[in-house]
């Protein structure tokens, strides 16, 4: 049974290590139990924070002035499907460990995904990707605690409105409560086609081809250590929310109106003149290198696209609070569209506070 607790700092739970208290704190060890207490606030009037692994998340300094369910679910369940492996995760699994068990048991399609913090339940709010991969890929169902019509539903992945970096529940966090997620994967022992040209250099491949899961589990994890986003005490670089802001999307007049003014800038074809631009480019030569500080906060010394709380690790005179964050977050992205007409949007979830 979940017991709940008044004025819980939530910086602990979070990997910026940043937010003030929670009014009332539970955690839930059951998706029933994070149900029970989310319809019991409901019923109340109280708001409710669901909070996974606070990989991807900026909470305000004030914290939350209502309940914060801490997600701490566990169970995997595999049924064999001919050639295929349906997975479903409850959504307190930590996500590393579940690519670790799938790239073990010889389960291929969520390889490149290694490394990413957080719990499965985040998984299909933010369709979480990496190095050519993102888990709309591989996601059959998500099963949901839908707050509105206060019931248990079973979304398959066509109603998820899945697109880069996004879907229909991001556009809902007050609605959609994440129970669990099933996955439907190769039985192979092979990665799927490698599709980012980064990794594919690591690896020493062309584009398309497949190597061994665990190479690419390997590559994966050496890419993301240098750039800091592979989870370390020891690190003050990983003390993040990952990549803060995500790659704009512009479109074919926009594209063009870019071009005009920064001929043979970097981007990825999206077709119908649709273009992705690297955000990490745009900040850099907007002016903000590699370990540009405000205050108590810099962008990552290995990683343009992380902002970092090197005093959250310790350190207590180098701590930062929120607002420093977000001062720095709006000078890059103030910077950038001055600089070349694009805004960039944050990918993280913000609680209590806007960019």
């Amino acid at each position: 049974m979940e017991r709940r607790s008044e004025g819980v700092r939530l910086a602990p739970y979070t990997t910026l290590r940043l937010g003030g208290p929670a009014k009332a704190f539970a955690e839930a060890a059951t998706a029933e139990e994070i149900v029970r207490l989310v319809a019991d606030a409901d019923r109340a009037g109280e708001p409710v924070l669901v909070l996974g692994g606070g990989s991807n998340l900026v909470l305000a300094d004030d914290g939350f002035d209502g309940l914060v369910v801490r997600v701490a679910s566990t169970g995997v369940t595999v049924v064999e499907d001919g050639g295929r492996v349906l997975l479903t995760a409850e959504a307190g699994e930590d996500w590393d460990a579940l690519v670790r068990r799938c790239v073990t048991e010889g389960w291929s399609g969520v390889e490149c995904l290694s490394g990413i913090p957080g719990l499965v339940g985040s998984t299909p709010i933010q369709n979480v990707g990496a190095y050519g991969q993102d888990v709309s890929q591989t996601v059959v169902s998500v099963r949901v605690y839908d707050r509105r019509r206060a019931d248990v539903l079973d979304l398959p992945a066509a109603s998820c409105g899945f697109s880069y970096r996004h879907s229909a529940f991001k556009d809902a966090l007050d609605r959609y409560v994440v129970l669990a997620v099933t996955y439907a994967l190769e039985r192979s022992p092979m990665s799927g086609p490698i599709a980012y040209a980064e990794l594919a250099t690591r690896l020493g491949v062309t584009l398309g081809d497949r190597v061994r899961l665990t190479e690419a589990r390997t590559a994966v994890l050496e890419l993301r250590r240098s750039k800091g986003m592979v989870l370390d005490p020891d690190d003050p670089d990983t003390c993040s929310a990952g990549s803060f802001f995500t790659n704009p999307v512009l479109t074919a007049a926009e594209a063009a109106d870019l071009e005009a003014r920064v001929p043979g800038y970097p981007r990825w074809e999206m077709g119908e003149g649709a273009v992705k631009v690297p955000a990490a480019w745009l900040i850099e030569h907007a002016g903000f290198p590699k370990g540009y500080r405000r205050g108590p906060v810099r962008i990552s010394t290995k990683h343009t696209l992380a902002l970092t709380h090197p005093g959250g690790r310790g350190g207590a005179h180098d701590r930062a609070t929120t607002a420093d964050l977000l001062a720095l977050a709006r000078e890059v992205r103030d910077g950038v569209e001055a600089k070349f007409g694009v805004r960039l949007v944050n990918e993280p979830v913000m609680i209590g506070v806007t960019l």
